[in-house]
């Protein structure tokens, strides 16, 4: 990325950049002070016709998107971190509607962050999914 990425307008450019981002179809709102990451329902990302359910590959992709995102808006950096891990916990079904997704940078040191992510349908209080994730900072 050729700039740093100060805000949510910048996020929102990032996303425009980032090519599976885009397919998957992220975007990015302000929520609290930081940032908020939606992946709006589309059929295509259906895993499970049946159910149906989101697929836990693009649940995954999403949440690793949103991770980077934040750290590059955390630190108000145009480097884009390297991931070293990422670890994903499926609570529960996700069904056929917008999912959210909120990080928490647990740790930033000079050299490596590590990341929480939670991702929701229709309450925060019940995830569809957590996430762990560790970068090293460039």
């Amino acid at each position: 990325m050729p700039f740093a990425i100060n805000s949510i307008d910048d996020l929102r450019v990032a996303v425009a950049a980032i090519p599976y981002a885009r397919l998957l179809g992220i975007e990015c709102a302000e929520q609290d002070g930081g940032p908020l990451f939606v992946l709006p329902y589309r059929d295509e990302n259906v895993g499970n016709i049946l159910l149906p359910a989101l697929h836990g590959g693009v649940i995954g992709g999403f949440l690793e998107n949103a991770a980077v995102l934040h750290l590059m808006w955390a630190r108000e950096a145009q480097d884009i971190p390297k991931i070293v891990d990422f670890s994903i916990d499926y609570l529960r079904s996700a069904g056929p509607q917008d999912l959210y997704a909120r990080c928490e940078i647990v740790r930033q040191g000079k050299r490596v962050a590590n990341v929480l992510l939670t991702a929701w349908q229709h309450d925060v209080a019940r995830p569809v999914a957590t996430a762990r994730a560790h970068y090293l900072l460039a």
